[in-house]
């Protein structure tokens, strides 16, 4: 289908479904992502801030004013043993009890990890809490990237990269575990509440989720995979195609575009019109923001 053709879901290509604002780890307000997907030729697009939906509405009226389709979802955390694990979760109920509990619990996490991060490192670094918020949006979900940017802008690191890779690294001594619960427990809250599941990046640097769990997820719901992602890598990336396709699963290409917070662009992966057509017909949560 080529893009300006509405889908029988009534939305139109190309579709980009992995998008973050600063009520996360992005570095933009929601209208401004709709706005930058818009100006790299995306007419269908997703945000998926980490955790939240706080920026739901100002991303649907900027993505209808741009005669764009909007699609709500969200990022959830998960953690399988030592790895992160990221589900984005698509048209699910944001009042869905459950799935609030599960989040609520995240956040509260992030505030507190910050903070006793924030501790380590001012004992050795020029850098306190005043530092971070002033790095965070108001009402954002508080992670790492803005402790990374507030390292910035105290001109401790270069950049975000380099915070990551050694300050904020997991084998650093600042390095505070977040609370996270198991995909299979992320997978069925977002089915519970009407959602749509696909695993992001699931074939990363972090490698792919032994057979056996990617089966518990399917079970548990899954509906697919990220396949088009900068970060998937093979052969681990093909074993998954041949997934999607026993499986009969949805297969999704998504950006991961974070502003200026990293170097992904909008559009550089998208998602077939199929493809979102299947998602649109699963989701009994909340609908898409049509013009």
């Amino acid at each position: 289908m080529s893009a300006g053709n509405a889908s029988p879901a009534g939305h139109s290509g190309p579709s980009d479904l992995h998008l973050h604002s600063d009520h996360s780890d992005g570095t933009e307000p929601p209208a401004e992502v709709m706005a930058a997907a818009h100006r790299h030729g995306i007419r269908t697009a997703a945000l998926t801030d980490h955790d939240t939906t706080a920026g739901w509405a100002e991303a649907a009226d900027a993505a209808v004013s741009l005669g764009m389709t909007f699609l709500p979802g969200m990022e959830l955390s998960a953690r399988h043993e030592w790895r992160s694990v990221h589900v984005l979760a698509y048209l699910f109920d944001p009042d869905d009890s459950g799935l609030r509990t599960l989040t609520d619990r995240i956040r509260d996490s992030r505030l507190t990890r910050a903070r006793r991060m924030a501790d380590r490192i001012g004992r050795d670094y020029d850098l306190d809490w005043a530092d971070i918020v002033e790095q965070t949006a108001s009402g954002a979900t508080v992670g790492r990237p803005h402790i990374a940017d507030a390292l910035v802008a105290r001109g401790h690191v270069r950049d975000r990269g380099e915070a990551f890779g050694g300050i904020l690294h997991p084998s650093s001594p600042y390095y505070v575990d977040l609370f996270a619960p198991d995909p299979v427990t992320a997978v069925a809250a977002v089915r519970a509440a009407g959602g749509v599941p696909i695993i992001a990046h699931p074939a990363g640097r972090g490698g792919l989720l032994p057979d056996r769990l990617l089966a518990r997820l399917i079970d548990a719901g899954l509906a697919g995979f990220e396949l088009g992602h900068r970060e998937n890598v093979e052969p681990a990336l093909g074993r998954l195609r041949s997934l999607v396709s026993a499986r009969d699963l949805i297969a999704t290409g998504s950006s991961d575009y974070h502003g200026r917070g990293k170097p992904n662009l909008p559009g550089e992966y998208t998602t077939a019109d199929e493809m979102v057509d299947r998602i649109i017909a699963l989701g009994q949560g909340t609908a898409p923001v049509t013009p």
